[in-house]
């Protein structure tokens, strides 16, 4: 479940929607996110455009772009150039060489960078560096000092 520091966060700054979409709860059910999770709950639920920029970086609203654009080959692409597994669902457009991705499995999210990818989820060897969704979003949008 999403963090309660994260819900006030996001209704402080407008972003937070009570209810949730049935065409974003029909794309996470396309993508193979569960709805109830701290990622599936996030993009129900919180939206400020298409992406989220902080920091110089930029993720995407899921559930915008699952709809509103060719997202699939977009997955397909990501999976096949970086010999990623399909339980990982890019957050970005993986520009400047680096890009986050979530577990949709275990919930974890990994960023890796151009050189890291490959040989690294063949040997599975590839180390998350958020334990959890929560803790990525609070680390990604600097969240920890609110």
């Amino acid at each position: 479940m999403i963090s309660k520091k994260i819900v006030d966060y996001c209704k402080q700054k407008d972003w937070w929607y009570d209810n949730a979409s049935s065409d974003y709860e029909a794309e996470l059910n396309k993508l193979g996110v569960n709805l109830s999770s701290d990622f599936g709950q996030f993009f129900l639920h919180v939206e400020d455009g298409p992406t989220f920029i902080s920091r110089g970086k930029e993720i995407y609203q899921i559930c915008w772009f699952s709809k509103n654009t060719n997202f699939d080959l977009a997955l397909k692409r990501n999976h096949e150039t970086f010999n990623i597994p399909s339980d990982y669902l890019p957050l970005d457009s993986f520009e400047g060489e680096s890009g986050f991705f979530y577990n949709k499995c275990t919930g974890e999210v990994i960023e890796i960078s151009l050189g890291d990818s490959l040989v690294k989820f063949q040997n599975g060897e590839l180390k998350p560096q958020w334990s959890n969704f929560n803790a990525f979003m609070e680390s990604f949008l600097n969240w920890s000092r609110c």
